[in-house]
C-alpha cells in the first residue's frame, strides 16, 4: 500500500496577521517533504509552518536540508482523570465562564501576558513583533466568540479586582479535553492564579466527562510545567516546529 501523503493546510489566519500566504503540515517521514513543497509550490505559498516528532531526527534533517529553521520545541503533558483524583481549590481567586462580552477583557490579559513570548511565531525574526504579540490577542477573542475555537473560557478574578487571568479549553473528543491557551497578567504572577486556573480547566474536563487532558507549552517554559507536575501531569510526547521560507530576502527587503 503506498503511504498516504501529508495534508497540507493553508492559514487564512496567518496570511491576515502577517500579509503572506501561510502552509502548514505535519511530516512523519522525510520523504514527506518532496510532497509539501511541491504542494505549497503549486499554491503560491510564501512560508511553511512544518512540525515533526520530536525523535524523528530523520525527518528533521530532511528538513533542515531544505532550508528550513527550527523555531521551538513543544512539548505535550496529559494528566489522567479517572485514576487521579482532582486537588480541592485554595486561595482567594475564584473562577467563572467567560462569554461574548468578556472577549476584550480577556484579550487584554493576553496582550500583556504574551507580549515578546518565546514562540515559534516570535523566534522567527522575518516576522513582525507586534503581529507576532497579536496572534495570542486574537486567538484569546475569538476563543470567546466562537465554539469552534475553544469550548470554554475560565476567568479568575479576586475580590472586586479587574480579572486576573484565563484558561481556555476544547473538546477534541468524548474522552479529551485540551487546555489551548492560558495566560495571567505579569502584575498578578507568583500568586497561585494559574494554579486555580489549571484546577477549574481538571474540573469542567471531568463534568464533561473526559477521562484526560493535554496541555502543551514550549519546552523552555519551566514554570508552566512545574504548575502542571504539581497537579498530576505528566510528560507524553514532544515536536519540533520548522519555518521554511520559499523567498527570505524579499521578505527582508
Amino acid at each position: 500500500m503506498k503511504p498516504q501523503q501529508p495534508e497540507v493546510q493553508f492559514s487564512p489566519l496567518d496570511e491576515e496577521r502577517f500579509g503572506v500566504r501561510t502552509a502548514k503540515a505535519f511530516l512523519t517521514r522525510p520523504s514527506d517533504i518532496r510532497h509539501v513543497l511541491q504542494t505549497c509550490q503549486e499554491n503560491g505559498a510564501d512560508w511553511l509552518i512544518a512540525r515533526c516528532p520530536a525523535d524523528r531526527l530523520d525527518v528533521a534533517h530532511t528538513l533542515e536540508s531544505a532550508g528550513a529553521r527550527l523555531m521551538d520545541v513543544l512539548v505535550y503533558f496529559v494528566r489522567k482523570l479517572g485514576t487521579l483524583p482532582i486537588p480541592a481549590a485554595t486561595g482567594a481567586v475564584t473562577l467563572r465562564s467567560a462569554g461574548p462580552a468578556d472577549a476584550e477583557t480577556v484579550a487584554a490579559i493576553a496582550r500583556e501576558a504574551f507580549c515578546g513570548y518565546q514562540g515559534h511565531y516570535h523566534a522567527d525574526t522575518l516576522l513582525d513583533r507586534t503581529a507576532c504579540d497579536e496572534v495570542y490577542v486574537s486567538w484569546a477573542r475569538r476563543s470567546c466568540l466562537h465554539r469552534e475555537v475553544a469550548h470554554a473560557v475560565l476567568i479568575a478574578v479576586a475580590d472586586e479586582a479587574a480579572p486576573l487571568g484565563f484558561i481556555t479549553l476544547r473538546l477534541n473528543s468524548a474522552s479529551e479535553a485540551e487546555i489551548c491557551l492560558n495566560a495571567v497578567r505579569p502584575a498578578a504572577q507568583r500568586r497561585g492564579v494559574n494554579h486555580s486556573l489549571i484546577l477549574g480547566a481538571l474540573n469542567w474536563s471531568h463534568q464533561q466527562g473526559c477521562e484526560r487532558v493535554i496541555v502543551s507549552t514550549q519546552v523552555t517554559n519551566i514554570p508552566a510545567q512545574k504548575v502542571w507536575i504539581r497537579l498530576g501531569f505528566e510528560p507524553h510526547s514532544c515536536f519540533l516546529t520548522f519555518h521554511l521560507w520559499f523567498n527570505p530576502q524579499a521578505r527582508k527587503a
